[in-house]
């Protein structure tokens, strides 16, 4: 299980996150809505373990061992992984060859850069699976990618890294249709898989396709609800202004 205890961060001098707690259980989906602002990605950029996020109070856990401290990378050789809301560029560094470096990694080696047999030929499979092109595979990472690649090319990293913990902050921004059902089918996948599941967004025809166990909605850097998809059914009528 993935969860954050009474979690308290503060960035740039100003709580975002106040008195926070969610789990997230293995073969499980759990999403987590609320209006801008509201502190969804700080509190998934503290789990992640982002170094301008500071804790103040509180604790992370994965699998029952403390990680509120340790750094990103521990996190993610731990299991945790997140889906970028605004994937950034990478100039200089390919996309297979940053995925070629986190297996390097989790595989114990010193040249991140080794080559892992088979590797590039199950990143090229992987890829058709979910749409992106074979020349963006060898491109630096995001430069020149439209939005939706964008997102595509960070599913692709997940799926060859197989995360127990997938962690997706607005995955669903700037795809089409078959881009969100792609994305569905792969949360759904990760859950079946015995992973455990935490997606962000505002998108009720996701929580739709991959019915999450449960919500979870924060306004004001605090959770004021919880609940089934009845919760988002309601936000997709009315808003969030009847939980303020």
């Amino acid at each position: 299980m993935l969860e954050a205890s009474n979690l308290v961060v503060e960035v740039n001098n100003k709580i975002v996150v106040n008195d926070v707690s969610i789990k997230v259980e293995t073969g499980s989906i759990t999403a987590l809505m609320g209006p801008n602002g509201s502190g969804k990605t700080s509190l998934v950029y503290a789990i992640m373990g982002h170094p301008s996020y500071r804790i103040l109070k509180g604790s992370i856990l994965i699998d029952g061992l403390d990680y509120t401290f340790k750094p990103t990378h521990e996190r993610a050789l731990a299991g945790l992984f997140l889906v970028f809301q605004n994937p950034i560029e990478l100039p200089g560094v390919s996309l297979e060859s940053l995925i070629r470096s986190a297996v390097n990694k989790r595989l114990g080696k010193n040249d991140l850069l080794e080559h892992v047999p088979g590797l590039p030929e199950r990143i090229l499979g992987e890829a058709k699976l979910i749409g992106l092109k074979d020349e963006l595979v060898a491109r630096d990472l995001n430069i020149g990618f439209s939005g939706g690649e964008r997102k595509r090319s960070e599913i692709l990293q997940a799926r060859v890294l197989k995360p127990k913990y997938l962690i997706l902050d607005e995955p669903d921004s700037g795809l089409d249709v078959d881009g969100v059902r792609i994305i569905a089918d792969y949360i759904k996948e990760v859950a079946y898989s015995n992973g455990g599941v935490l997606l962000v967004t505002h998108n009720p025809t996701l929580l739709s396709y991959v019915e999450p166990s449960i919500i979870y909605v924060m306004l004001d850097g605090r959770i004021v609800a919880e609940g089934g998809l009845e919760i988002a059914d309601k936000i997709a009528r009315e808003g969030y202004n009847w939980l303020r």
